[in-house]
């Protein structure tokens, strides 16, 4: 199946205790590569996170924002130390003594001091909140996912129709060398008259003979006949539910090699040119499929 690896999609939920709020945009990229922004207090959910992704994408870089905000209800309470606070507000009198100074201890100061104000328990576990992340990451994710099917089938659309060019290049390419022998019988004659100036008299055996070796040398049958395995199997890869982008970009390359091999043995101008018309239809396709999943 042909899905692009950008896109972007988002969602929202509120329950009685949280507030939570998920981005997901997506970029080209070789590998899986699963970028996630979230505060740190939530960390032990990155594993979970990564791997609901993972198993919804293929290929692609994933940027994942996550922004997570629990209800007044929910979020931490604090407690005073009081036997701290007092022991500093002591030390910090008899400061005041050993200074002679008159100045006021104040509410400020006393607060200041780390540990006489301390989290007396946690807000909600990223264990609870989990379900209801999941449960949004889902939604996002599916969203994310029809972005990059509509995009796909727009990318799918261009590659069928540089199929059809290539398709019907190859069938031009297999008929014309079915005359090869023909031209290669005319082509030497006529350098050989050239050579001799008429002065010997050609005998038509041996140049079929000649002609015929040099067909054998440049004969792109095997070629023709993996290119159109190759198109087949492109388009069945574009069929299948599967992600294919890897295996498209392999493809692309084995139709470039069987091109450049047909150029390099078939001597003939018309091939030459229809030859690379095809390979600047690949290097288009080539360009598509690197934001193919």
């Amino acid at each position: 199946m042909i899905k692009s690896m950008t896109g972007y999609a988002g969602a929202d939920l509120a329950t009685d205790k949280l507030n939570l709020s998920v981005e997901i945009r997506g970029y080209n990229s070789r590998n899986l590569d699963i970028a996630l922004k979230i505060s740190s207090r939530y960390a032990m959910l990155e594993e979970k996170i990564k791997k609901a992704v993972s198993e919804s994408v293929a290929r692609g870089r994933v940027e994942i924002r996550l922004i997570i905000q629990e209800t007044l209800e929910t979020m931490d309470i604090f407690r005073v130390n009081e036997p701290m606070a007092l022991a500093y507000f002591d030390a910090l009198v008899r400061l005041k003594t050993i200074c002679q100074m008159d100045e006021d201890i104040s509410l400020a100061l006393l607060s200041a001091k780390n540990g006489i104000i301390e989290t007396a328990e946690p807000g909600i576990h990223p264990e609870e909140i989990w379900p209801a992340l999941e449960k949004i990451l889902i939604t996002a994710l599916a969203e994310f996912d029809v972005m990059k099917r509509n995009e796909g089938a727009a990318l799918a659309e261009d590659l069928r129709d540089r199929l059809q060019f290539i398709e019907q290049a190859i069938q031009l390419i297999e008929t014309k060398t079915d005359s090869l022998l023909f031209i290669y019988q005319e082509k030497l004659k006529t350098r050989i008259e050239a050579l001799t100036k008429g002065m010997i008299d050609i005998d038509p055996v041996r140049i079929a003979q000649e002609a015929a070796f040099i067909v054998d040398r440049s004969d792109i049958s095997e070629e023709i006949v993996r290119a159109a395995s190759h198109l087949k199997q492109f388009r069945q890869l574009m069929a299948s539910p599967e992600p294919a982008g890897r295996s498209l970009n392999f493809l692309l390359q084995e139709f470039n090699r069987e091109f450049n091999t047909m150029g390099s043995k078939a001597g003939d101008a018309e091939i030459a040119h229809t030859i690379v018309a095809v390979k600047t239809e690949l290097e288009k396709m080539r360009e598509q499929i690197q934001n193919v999943e």
